[in-house]
């Protein structure tokens, strides 16, 4: 109890505080970075591991198409990132970050475990001209070749460059050609592990908002205000993030292949509890950091716990009503479009909207002028934010699919890796680059020259569409297979991994600076919304670079490579665009944030 001072009793100055940052240091920063480091690579262990398996999960196991597939894993990695602004405002005003973080690990443990429950593999069959037939798949030498069965005859099926689909008989000559769009591929699933596989997601996706804001506002809580080593300290740990996305990248899909999907996600699992074990019994190295505020009328935990379960079956509707939107009606504009999107693109966007201009003028009416202005670049700087995980974000799912069916997955003729396994290269470079970025950006803030973050911001937009424009290239040199070398993808994760590093280890810094200090877990949420308006709009440019299959495979690479190659000199070009344009406007946000690096 703090005693009230009096003219009798001067309050005396309060020693009894000591600053985490001025305690032992672990390479030059607080030693709880090291415990907060370790429970973030376990959790993302777990989540990216289990990110790498789902979309060839979504198309191999239960054989949805791509629109299907890459428009369910952008909702679900939406939701990922738009639960933290409820579980950030939760654990500022009742829970704490830490029990908070404990609560969401225990969730997310649990969706991983009920993943592993897939059930037999969808049957995929054809729809003729009406007609259903049964499809068959045959692989020789780790190639699949898929076949309609029509009475005692297997047909081949091709697909054509101009949308038609021909039927091979077994001399190799056309027995048929069916018109574009007159060939239906569909498969029997069963609805209950459908079921099982969105309750899963469900999961996971309520676990992270608890676990995703609050781990990241415990890791600023160590820093005193003006700590100039705050961003280096971000980057630090976002590099344990990318050590634990490095080992599930490469464990889990291989798992997925030798295995079965569910030892893939069993190890997610795992990887996940591990998270939860160093967080709940830290052996009080974490006293003190992330505890509840102390508010009157009682602990509202239990209660909390409970809506959250109870937001379960919410986000399962969520999930059945997005698989079961319809596509806008063509010419329609941009009222058909909104109007044709599932209710989780409505909340999505309808949060965003509301909440960026709400917490402005809540800002402007509860704050000063100066944090007024703060709190408006980094309004600004979140908008910009959704831009570059739009394009970046394609790693799970078109960049996914393309490593599947246009990309030679031999590493020097000695080995050949999974296309789930090349979403490794992201992390491997962020663990390489993170250290060198961590120095340079120290060296030069002590020269007085780092640049600015809305600087950072320009360069990486530049630098995620200049990946796009580097893999482009290389599919223009395609031969007669229609497959790039791997090397040419590996080049675009390098690429995008410095973009990465430019962006959001300082955004969350830049998110712990700019904000009015009694919402800065909201904003924190705010800056996980940005990205989740971001991975739902990313699913719907995957879905652009759509191309129709047969059982999960596509039949033909060349219309393949000429889809993917034109989407994402697309949305390369839009990219870099952006950045200079931030890089413009720099000046003016760099004035309002007020000295703020």
């Amino acid at each position: 109890m703090v005693e009230t001072p009096t003219a009798d009793n001067p309050r005396e100055p309060d020693i009894s505080h000591v600053n985490p940052a001025d305690e032992a240091t672990w390479f030059g920063h607080p030693r709880q970075l090291a415990r907060l480091f370790t429970t973030e690579m376990w959790e993302r262990f777990g989540f990216y591991g289990m990110r790498a398996l789902l979309t060839l999960y979504l198309t191999q196991h239960f054989i949805f198409n791509d629109r299907t597939a890459t428009g369910l894993y952008g909702g679900f990695t939406a939701l990922v990132y738009l639960t933290p602004l409820i579980g950030g405002y939760l654990a500022d005003q009742y829970l704490g970050s830490k029990r908070a973080v404990k609560f969401g690990a225990i969730v997310m443990a649990i969706g991983y475990f009920v993943l592993c429950f897939g059930g037999e593999t969808a049957k995929p069959f054809a729809v003729v001209d009406g007609q259903r037939y049964e499809v068959q798949v045959e692989s020789v030498a780790g190639t699949e070749t898929r076949y309609v069965v029509e009475q005692d005859r297997r047909l081949q099926i091709e697909g054509n460059d101009d949308g038609t689909v021909s039927l091979l008989n077994a001399g190799g000559g056309v027995d048929r050609t069916i018109p574009k769009g007159g060939f239906q591929s569909e498969a029997d699933r069963s609805p209950f592990y459908v079921m099982v596989m969105l309750i899963a997601l469900s999961l996971v996706s309520v676990g992270n908002g608890f676990f995703k804001p609050n781990i990241s506002t415990m890791v600023g809580s160590l820093y005193a205000q003006g700590d100039r080593r705050r961003d280096s300290g971000f980057t630090i740990f976002y590099m344990g993030i990318n050590i634990g996305s490095l080992f599930s990248q490469l464990l889990c899909p291989f798992l997925a292949v030798a295995v079965g999907w569910w030892a893939g996600f069993g190890l997610a699992a795992i990887g996940m509890l591990f998270s939860w074990t160093l967080i709940q019994f830290d052996g009080g190295k974490l006293g003190g950091i992330g505890e509840p505020p102390k508010r009157e009328g009682g602990d509202r935990a239990l209660l909390i716990y409970l809506g959250a379960l109870v937001a379960v079956p919410v986000l399962y509707f969520l999930f059945t009503n997005l698989m079961n939107a319809s596509e806008p009606v063509p010419g329609s504009g941009i009222i058909g479009y909104i109007a044709s999107l599932s209710l989780m693109g409505k909340l999505l966007f309808g949060t965003f909207l509301v909440a960026v201009p709400g917490i402005l003028i809540w800002s402007f009416v509860a704050g000063d002028r100066r944090e007024f202005q703060m709190m408006m670049a980094a309004m600004i700087l979140i908008v910009f934010n959704v831009v570059f995980w739009t394009l970046f974000e394609q790693a799970g799912s078109s960049l996914t699919l393309f490593a599947d069916r246009n990309t030679d997955l031999s590493i020097f003729g000695l080995f050949s890796i999974s296309a789930g396994q090349t979403q490794f290269f992201n992390a491997f470079f962020i663990v390489a680059l993170a250290p060198v970025m961590s120095i340079v950006w120290t060296k030069l803030a002590a020269r007085g020259i780092e640049p600015s973050i809305p600087v950072k911001f320009g360069i990486a937009l530049i630098g995620v569409g200049l990946g796009f424009l580097f893999l482009v290239w290389g599919a223009s040199m395609v031969g007669p297979t229609f497959k790039v070398a791997i090397w040419w993808l590996a080049g675009l994760y390098l690429i995008h991994s410095f973009a990465e590093l430019c962006i959001s280890p300082v955004g969350l810094s830049m998110i712990t600076k700019l904000s009015i200090a009694r919402i800065v877990g909201l904003m924190m949420g705010v800056w996980f919304l940005s990205i989740s308006v971001a991975q739902y709009v990313a699913g719907v440019v995957a879905q652009v670079a759509s191309v129709e299959t047969v059982g999960g495979q596509v039949t033909n690479l060349k219309v393949s490579l000429e889809t993917y190659a034109g989407v994402f000199w697309t949305i390369g070009l839009v990219s870099a665009g952006v950045g200079v344009f931030l890089l413009l406007l720099s000046p003016l946000i760099r004035k309002w944030m007020h000295g703020v690096q």
